[in-house]
C-alpha cells in the first residue's frame, strides 16, 4: 500500500471540501444566518488539514488498483466525517451517528432521513442547500470531479473511476481521463441549469429550485419539505419526473448524442431501462384504476405512478403521495423496480440496468448450452461480446450484494415490528433510494432506529453507491500491507 499517495489524495479531497462549503457560506450571507461563521470555519478548517496533507509530495507515486479502491472508500468516509460536523455545530442534528448517517445519506445519494418533516422545515436556508448540495456532489462522483483538476495520470486517475463510477465497466469517453472527467461535469452541470430554468419557470422561488435540482440531479431525493414533493404543482411533479428518468440513463449516452451518434445513445440498456419503467408505470396505473386506491382519477393515476415509479427507480426517493396505501401488487412493483435501478454510468443506484441484462443473458445462454452442449455463442450487448472479465465481475457483485444485504437484514430486523419495514429498509440503503414501506415509507423515517442499525445502514448506502467492492477492501487484511 502506497500511503503516502492515499494520503496526497485526502488531503485534495478536502482543499476540494473547503471549496464546497462556499455554497452554504454564500447562502448564509444571502439570509443573514449566523451559520455564516459555522461554514467559514469549516472552509478554513478543511483547507488547512488539506493543505498540510498535501504538503509532501510522495517519493513514489505509484497508484494500483488496490490504492484505488482505498482510496475511493477512504474519501467517501472522510467527506462525510467533516460534511456531518455543520449539522452537530449548528444543533440541527446533535447527535454524531445521526448527523453521520443524514451525510452519508446525502453524499450517497440515498435521501433516507433521520429528521421529521417539522425538523427539517425548521432548518435555516445555509444548512438546508448544503444538506441538499450534498446530493448533487456525490451524484456524479467526488472524485470524478476532482480528477478533472487532481495533478494525476491518465493510467492513475483510471484507477480511481473505476472504483468509484457505478456499473460494471468504465469507459474513456476521449483517450484522456482528465478530459472525460470534465466532459462528463459539463453534461452534468448544463442539464442541472436546463432544469433550474423549468423550475423556475413553474413559479418556484429560486432557492426550493436550487434544493430541488440539486436533489434532482444527484437522483438523491432530501426534501425541504414535510411532504416532500405532493405539495408542488402538476407542472413541477411532471418536471421533475422527466429529470430524474433523464439523470438515470447512462452519461456516456448524452456524449454520444452530442456527437450524433443516435445508436449509441439508444443502446440495449436504455432501451431495457425505458421498456421496465413504462411496464411497471402502466401496472400500477392500471392496478389503482382496478382497487381504486385513492379515489384516483386517470390523469392523476397516472401522474402519481409515473412519479413514484421515475422516483424509485431513479432512486431519488421523491413522494407526491403515500404509496404505503397502495395495493401489494403495487408494492411488489415498487420493491422490483428499486432492485432494478437505473443505469450504469448515471448518477442513480440500485443493481443497474446493465447488471440485469448481462445476468439475463447469461442465464438464457446457461440455457441454451444445456439443450444444445456443443454451441459455441457468447454473451453480447449491443452487438459487443461481453468480456468474461464483466461477467465474472457481475457475478462477484451479486454474490456480495446478497451476503451484505442478507447480513444486514439480520442485525436490522432487532430493530424493527414488521418484516416490511426490515426488508424495505435495507433495499432502500443498499440500493440508495431513501424510502422504503411500512416504518420507513413516505411519511415515516429512520430516526427510531438504534445506533448499531444506523451504522449498519451508513455502510449498506456506501457500499452501494461505491458498488460494493471498495468498502469491502477496506476490511481485507491484505490491503494495508506496504509494497
Amino acid at each position: 500500500m502506497n500511503f503516502q499517495v492515499v494520503r496526497r489524495t485526502i488531503g485534495w479531497l478536502l482543499l476540494f471540501e473547503a471549496l464546497f462549503f462556499a455554497v452554504p457560506l454564500i447562502t448564509a450571507v444571502c439570509y443573514w444566518e449566523k451559520e455564516f461563521f459555522v461554514f467559514l470555519g469549516m472552509m478554513a478548517g478543511c483547507g488547512l488539514l488539506g493543505w498540510l496533507l498535501t504538503l509532501k509530495k510522495p517519493a513514489n507515486d505509484a497508484l494500483n488498483a488496490k490504492e484505488g479502491l482505498v482510496i475511493v472508500a477512504l474519501s467517501w468516509v472522510v467527506i462525510s466525517i467533516f460534511g456531518c460536523l455543520p449539522f452537530i455545530i449548528t444543533g440541527t442534528i446533535p447527535n454524531f451517528i445521526d448527523a453521520l448517517f443524514e451525510t452519508v445519506s446525502g453524499f450517497t445519494t440515498t435521501g433516507a432521513s433521520v429528521m421529521s418533516g417539522e425538523q427539517i422545515e425548521a432548518m435555516s436556508k445555509s444548512v438546508t442547500l448544503w444538506r441538499s448540495f450534498t446530493h448533487w456532489v456525490g451524484g456524479m462522483g467526488v472524485l470524478v470531479f476532482i480528477m478533472a483538476f487532481l495533478p494525476l495520470s491518465g493510467a492513475k486517475n483510471m484507477h480511481i473511476m473505476k472504483a468509484e463510477s457505478p456499473g460494471p465497466t468504465v469507459g474513456k469517453l476521449v483517450p484522456r481521463i482528465k478530459t472525460t472527467a470534465k466532459i462528463l461535469y459539463i453534461i452534468y452541470f448544463v442539464m442541472t441549469v436546463v432544469q433550474f430554468i423549468f423550475l423556475l419557470c413553474g413559479g418556484v422561488s429560486v432557492f426550493e429550485s436550487l434544493n430541488i435540482v440539486f436533489s434532482t440531479a444527484g437522483t438523491g431525493g432530501f426534501g425541504i419539505k414535510s411532504d416532500s414533493m405532493a405539495s408542488y404543482s402538476p407542472y413541477v411533479q411532471v418536471v421533475v419526473t422527466i429529470f430524474m428518468l433523464l439523470f438515470s440513463i447512462n452519461f456516456n449516452c448524452y456524449y454520444a448524442l452530442t456527437k450524433k451518434q443516435f445508436k449509441d445513445f439508444l443502446n440495449a440498456e436504455v432501451k431495457a431501462f425505458i421498456y421496465i419503467v413504462t411496464t411497471a408505470i402502466v401496472l400500477v396505473v392500471i392496478n389503482l384504476m382496478i382497487t381504486g386506491t385513492g379515489d384516483l382519477t386517470l390523469g392523476q393515476a397516472i401522474r402519481h405512478s409515473a412519479f413514484t415509479i421515475a422516483s424509485l427507480i431513479s432512486t431519488t426517493g421523491y413522494t407526491t403521495t403515500d404509496y404505503n396505501l397502495w395495493s401489494l401488487f403495487s408494492k411488489i412493483i415498487i420493491v422490483a423496480v428499486m432492485f432494478v435501478g437505473a443505469c450504469a454510468g448515471s448518477t442513480g443506484g440500485g443493481i443497474k440496468v446493465s447488471r440485469i441484462l448481462i445476468l439475463f443473458k447469461g442465464a438464457t445462454h446457461e440455457i441454451r448450452r444445456t439443450i444444445h452442449p456443443h454451441q459455441v455463442k457468447k454473451i453480447s450487448l449491443d452487438k459487443r461480446i461481453v468480456e468474461h472479465e464483466t461477467v465474472r465481475s457481475v457475478n462477484s457483485f451479486l454474490f456480495a450484494y446478497i451476503l451484505i444485504f442478507a447480513a444486514s437484514l439480520l442485525i436490522i430486523s432487532l430493530d424493527c415490528k414488521t418484516f416490511e419495514t426490515a426488508f424495505t429498509s435495507v433495499v432502500a440503503t443498499i440500493n440508495n433510494v431513501g424510502p422504503g414501506l411500512g416504518d420507513v415509507g413516505p411519511t415515516g423515517g429512520f430516526s427510531f432506529f438504534s445506533p448499531l442499525s444506523k451504522i449498519v445502514f451508513i455502510f449498506d448506502m456506501l457500499a452501494g453507491r461505491l458498488e460494493i467492492f471498495p468498502m469491502l477492501v477496506l476490511f481485507f487484511p491484505g490491503t494495508w500491507k506496504r509494497g
